[in-house]
């Protein structure tokens, strides 16, 4: 299997990574698991040393079966398995074919830096924005998928927003 590693650590952690609501060093991962679950499933329960992972390309696919009056079989409800340790955080999809191609997930243990995603800023399927308090400054995450048409690029080109304290752009840049 040929896989590639985009991104292993941005900065060094230390035991301590939460003290007092600051974040003093942050370890990232990031990875492009082709739509495979024993490859997203591996890297959350082995990078556990990890604080925040980026995910390009996740595995979509059935959770359940929701049944109803009319069908008693059900609707498919699709989406990502949770992790207990874990944080997902995902874009919903406004069809079947518009999935997110990038997810984050953030180690229960910085949690406490109030996370959150930023859809108002940017919503595009490729993109994926979160950000975070620290020491009383907003700082923001950024994970990344351009496909071979290169469509993330194209929604910046066309896309205005003043992003200050962005500490890394991370993904599967295909170039």
């Amino acid at each position: 299997m040929n896989t590639k590693l985009t991104l292993l650590i941005a900065y060094s952690r230390n035991t301590n990574s939460t003290r007092n609501g600051i974040l003093k060093n942050i370890k990232i991962f990031s990875q492009n698991v082709w739509k495979n679950n024993l490859i997203m499933n591996t890297i959350l329960k082995v990078n556990i040393n990890f604080d925040i992972v980026f995910i390009q390309e996740p595995s979509w696919s059935t959770i359940c079966s929701i049944p109803n009056s009319r069908n008693c079989k059900g609707k498919s409800l699709v989406g990502m398995v949770n992790y207990p340790n874990w944080l997902t955080f995902a874009r919903t999809s406004e069809s079947e074919n518009d999935f997110p191609r990038v997810i984050i997930y953030i180690n229960i243990r910085p949690a406490s830096l109030c996370f959150s995603l930023c859809k108002d800023i940017i919503n595009y399927r490729d993109i994926f924005l979160v950000s975070f308090f620290n020491n009383n400054d907003i700082f923001w995450l950024m994970n990344v998928y351009l496909d071979s048409s290169h469509m993330a690029l194209k929604y910046f080109k066309d896309t205005e927003a003043y992003i200050h304290n962005l500490l890394i752009i991370t993904g599967n840049f295909n170039i």
